[in-house]
């Protein structure tokens, strides 16, 4: 038996990789490239098989942002933050806005391929009336004197 759980490594792998270095190209640079890291997690969710698929995958590849922010790249904590309970609730809530992102991306996915296959129908529709007719006009084979004179031998 083969099971498929909808699991596509590379967007999880470049996803993962896209975010953080979003995060690390913002540290060094400009903070406001930080929230471009999102795109990573958008592409590692949109990358799934399945919602509950990219969900998860959105969640996983939010865990550089989280050892990131641990190894102090947002810059130093302050106030309730600097408490043991602060730090795991701000890890806690990059995984769990990692994962909502990422459920957007897969969400995005089977909406378009939803519009794909609508999009297909639509055009199947109208295709057999447009063969009929051009059909009846390429049925003449009329040759033209101007025709004749050109591919005389």
């Amino acid at each position: 038996m083969k099971y498929d759980l909808g699991l596509n490594m590379k967007a999880l792998v470049f996803g993962a990789a896209i975010a953080a270095g979003c995060i690390l190209l913002g540290f060094q640079y400009n903070d406001w490239l930080y929230p471009f890291s999102a795109i990573g997690l958008l592409y590692a969710g949109y990358g799934q098989g399945n919602i509950k698929m990219g969900t998860l995958m959105g969640a996983l590849a939010s865990t550089p942002i989280a050892i990131l922010f641990l190894e102090g790249y947002f810059g130093q904590p302050s106030g309730f933050f600097v408490t043991e309970t602060g730090i795991y609730a701000v890890v806690g809530l990059i995984i769990l806005v990692g994962a909502m992102v990422g459920f957007v991306g897969a969400w995005t996915k089977r909406s378009r391929e939803k519009a794909m296959i609508e999009y297909e129908k639509q055009q199947k529709i109208g295709k057999n009336k447009n063969k009929k007719k051009k059909a009846e006009v390429q049925k003449t084979n009329e040759k033209t004197t101007f025709v004749d004179k050109i591919f005389k031998k």
